[in-house]
């Protein structure tokens, strides 16, 4: 897989994600900048660090979840990893206008 075609599947997924909806802010988590960062690796193997907008967020587990059962979705993906984290902690100036 070409440094291009790894670029392209991790675009694919940031659009994908976009279908996820934050329950308590109503917004998609791509552009609350809830996900940090999607990579991919040889062989169609995403990674994907991401964050919530607080450390007890009621909704991790449901959001992290989500990602994940996103991701093997979309095509070209062979395996998905999601890792959550909380730092640098999320603020409202992460989000997209």
């Amino acid at each position: 897989m070409e440094e291009r075609e790894k670029a392209t599947l991790a675009q694919d997924i940031r659009n994908a994600l976009r279908m996820i909806i934050d329950p308590e802010i109503g917004r998609n988590i791509v552009d609350l900048g809830l996900i940090y960062e999607v990579t991919v690796e040889e062989g169609g193997i995403a990674r994907i660090t991401m964050t919530t907008t607080t450390r007890g967020c009621p909704a991790s587990g449901y959001l992290k979840e989500a990602v994940s059962n996103c991701v093997w979705y979309v095509p070209g993906v062979e395996y998905a990893e999601v890792h959550m984290t909380y730092e640098p902690p999320w603020t409202p100036e992460m989000m997209q206008a």
